[in-house]
């Protein structure tokens, strides 16, 4: 680790402090402006004279004798603090935070006054529907036998009857004459070719294949 030495105070004994093991200096802040000059400080007591030196033959004048030690003022006052810097330009502004959570829904108002009733209508409403068919009122008395004969009833179904046995089989009746022969029928389509025969060893074998090819 790097020791700075830092004087933190000098008194006329220039005694001088030390301060190790510190920490890494921080970058430099940006100097402000000047403050005004501060009133001088009071002028210090005149340092004490010198021993005159011997006296030297006579001629050349001997050395001047050392000057004293400098007293030390007392520090004057801190000048007033100097003007303050202009603002410095606006930093960029930060990414929008992320959207809250929504807020617990609120109670439900009470409920408004009722509003005044409306003007009658002048339009009709609509009909309403059928109401249910009334109950059926009591079987009025018999009347009268009627001198008018009434119209015929409609024809009642068919019965259904069991069917019968069967009957034995009747003789058999005598042979019919026999037919006319019928017309001849038309030719049938001609067959396919057959597939020609094995060659011949001899050469009277061309005549019959190209009287075979011919038929």
């Amino acid at each position: 680790m790097t020791t700075i030495i830092v004087i933190e105070s000098i008194t006329p004994q220039v005694g001088i402090e030390f301060s190790s093991d510190q920490g890494q200096q921080g970058i430099q802040g940006v100097t402000g402006p000047t403050g005004p000059t501060g009133p001088a400080g009071a002028t210090g007591a005149t340092g004490s004279t010198g021993a005159t030196g011997a006296t030297g033959v006579t001629g050349a004048t001997g050395p001047t004798g050392s000057t004293g030690p400098t007293g030390v003022g007392a520090t004057g006052a801190t000048g007033p603090t100097g003007v303050t810097g202009a603002t410095g330009a606006t930093g960029v502004t930060g990414a929008t935070g992320s959207t809250g959570p929504t807020g617990v829904t609120g109670s439900t108002g009470p409920t408004g006054p009722t509003g005044a009733t409306g003007a009658a209508s002048t339009v009709a409403g609509p009909t309403g529907p059928t109401g249910p068919a009334g109950a059926t009122g009591p079987t009025g008395p018999t009347g009268a036998a009627s001198t008018v004969p009434g119209p015929t009833g409609a024809t009642g179904p068919t019965g259904v009857g069991v069917t019968g046995a069967t009957g034995p089989t009747g003789a058999t009746g005598p042979s019919g004459t026999a037919g006319t022969a019928g017309a001849t029928g038309a030719t049938g389509p001609t067959g396919t070719t057959g597939a020609t025969g094995p060659s011949g060893s001899n050469a009277t074998a061309l005549p019959d294949i190209l009287m075979l090819g011919g038929m």
